[in-house]
């Protein structure tokens, strides 16, 4: 058995999640989500969709979150 890196869970149906050449153990989604997602620059939730990422590295949820933090040229709909 393995133990999830987040909750410390030691458990038989652990996963692996390998990213950026380092290799992450969970026992749920739920504690990946929580390791691995971004977080929104705007709203702090976590990014578990595509996100909006501006050409200078800023994360957000959705566009509206950006356009809030003056990156008004993103749009969900053009």
């Amino acid at each position: 058995m393995a133990q999830c890196e987040v909750c410390g869970n030691d458990y038989q149906l652990t996963f692996e999640v390998r990213a950026a050449g380092e290799v992450h153990v969970f026992d749920s989604f739920e504690c990946a989500i929580q390791r691995m997602a971004p977080i929104c620059e705007n709203c702090q939730c976590r990014i578990m969709g595509h996100g909006v990422e501006t050409t200078d590295g800023h994360m957000y949820c959705c566009a509206h979150c950006a356009r809030v933090q003056g990156h008004q040229q993103l749009a969900d709909h053009a």
